[in-house]
């Protein structure tokens, strides 16, 4: 009995979400972070499993006859520093208190239970700065700074979330210490109390655009309906697209591919579209249909990025993400368990299971590529003579139309259902400036016809049931042939 006592008290402490904070101050931790990590977080972990195997042996009389090495002490660590960030108003001084982490350390695979799995609303801009009516206690908020392409965008999450913050490392480069010595772009608090925020606008997931400072602020409350990673990686990425729209930069919703094919040829292929519309399962049906005819495939944007235009004329795209936020349902079966050793696993006991793992180097996010197709992901249509797995688009205004509907079949990764509109597939940013946004899309989709890019759509079919995987299949084996031929 007092055997099953031990075994119940080791697994209850197992069954924890276990994390280690070192603060440095003084000793300049950060500067050696190997060291604090092995000395810390090893040790504990020895010192548990070495505990809970010894009492064992001395209750039983035997030795173990298998040894599992399983995590028994911390499963994420970071060590955490405070930081003066030269804010540009006294307001945004009170977050100054809270820590910025400078390493992280984990041990993947984890499992990860949020408390919600799917994100509901749009993101709405409000007329006051919500961080005057925060109170942070700096004993409970940790700050990831990151790399969102081109932006720095300070990210302030509740210890509530800690689990989703920590995430962050497998989606976005965290900042490096000479970043920090600038005005970042955008400030996002994300797990504050809704009575703080409560009446700043109809939804409780708000932005605002501090004109005066030339800084956004974003905040999302702690309630449990909103524990789920998408509404960290989405917000981020909305203030991303706005900051580029006022910038006179285009922001997409979609992916981009840097193909290697054989003879030194090339290939920049940009997806666009709505979540569930086919993106990634195309992608990787690509990479393994294409094993002899692809040398080698990069990915520039996951999930967000924006097209400039160079001094040139040219259309070049860049990234945000370093990783990818994907769903385990619609994914090739294995391939998460190929890239099990770096991957963070978010409810797979529930609908909407998803994958958070590395997917690029950030220096390929930014290093900016030369767009040669530019593809809508459509999920909905069936084929036939007069729907082709891919179709180009004449003109401008024809291609305009389509991308501007943003139609898709839902795929319940939020809390629509069935075929659903969003302006330009991409509720993250351009909706809230319809009006400057709708000149840059025109403006852009002039430029791409006259780069003489191939402009249209792929019928992907991935929302049509008995779709899910031969669509994406048959649209990689034509995108393949597609970029052969052009």
């Amino acid at each position: 009995l007092l055997n099953e006592f031990v075994e119940y008290l080791y697994n209850y402490w197992r069954s924890f979400d276990r994390f280690i904070i070192c603060a440095s101050e003084e000793n300049n931790q950060e500067k050696r972070p190997y060291r604090i990590f092995n000395n810390t977080i090893e040790q504990l972990t020895h010192l548990v499993r070495a505990v809970y195997r010894d009492i064992q042996e001395n209750i039983t009389g035997t030795h173990p006859r298998i040894y599992r090495q399983v995590r028994a002490g911390a499963e994420i660590a970071s060590i955490a520093i405070p930081k003066a960030i030269p804010f540009p108003a006294k307001e945004y001084e009170k977050l100054n208190v809270i820590p910025f982490i400078r390493q992280i350390l984990i041990y993947p695979p984890l499992i990860l239970n949020p408390p919600m799995n799917k994100r509901t609303g749009v993101f709405e801009r409000v007329s006051e700065n919500p961080l005057n009516r925060l109170s942070l206690n700096e004993t409970e908020w940790l700050c990831y700074p990151a790399k969102v392409g081109e932006l720095i965008i300070l990210i302030y999450f509740n210890r509530k979330f800690y689990e989703l913050g920590y995430s962050l490392c497998n989606l976005f480069e965290l900042a490096e210490d000479h970043e920090l010595t600038k005005k970042p772009d955008a400030v996002y608090c994300y797990g504050v109390s809704e009575k703080e925020i409560e009446g700043l606008g109809r939804s409780k997931t708000i932005f605002y655009d501090d004109k005066k400072n030339n800084l956004f602020v974003a905040a999302v409350p702690d309630n449990n309906e909103f524990g789920y990673f998408g509404y960290l990686k989405k917000m981020v990425l909305t203030l991303h697209n706005i900051i580029m729209i006022q910038r006179g930069v285009f922001p997409f919703h979609g992916a981009l591919l840097n193909l290697m094919l054989p003879n030194d040829k090339t290939a920049n292929i940009l997806l666009i579209g709505d979540t569930g519309a086919g993106k990634s399962e195309t992608i990787e049906a690509m990479r393994d249909l294409g094993k002899h005819e692809i040398q080698d495939m990069i990915i520039v944007a996951d999930d967000m990025g924006s097209i400039q235009i160079n001094t040139e004329g040219d259309i070049i795209g860049y990234g945000t993400e370093i990783g990818a936020f994907l769903r385990l349902d619609d994914l090739k079966a294995g391939y998460a368990f190929g890239q099990i050793d770096r991957t963070i696993i978010m409810s797979p006991n529930k609908t909407n299971a998803r994958i958070v793992l590395p997917v690029t180097t950030f220096d390929r996010v930014i290093r900016g590529h030369k767009i040669d197709l530019i593809l809508y992901a459509n999920n909905y249509d069936e084929i036939d003579e007069d729907h082709p797995i891919i179709e180009k688009f004449d003109s401008a205004e024809q291609a305009l139309k389509v991308f501007r509907e943003g139609t898709v079949m839902s795929k319940g990764t939020t809390t629509s259902t069935g075929i659903v509109h969003s302006y330009f597939a991409n509720v993250f940013g351009p909706p809230q400036y319809k009006e400057l946004h709708d000149q840059l899309a025109k403006k852009y989709f002039t430029e791409f016809y006259r780069n003489n890019i191939f402009v249209g759509q792929l019928r992907t079919r991935l929302g049509i049931a008995g779709y899910e995987r031969l669509g994406p299949e048959e649209a990689a084996k034509e995108l393949l042939k597609l970029i052969k031929d052009h």
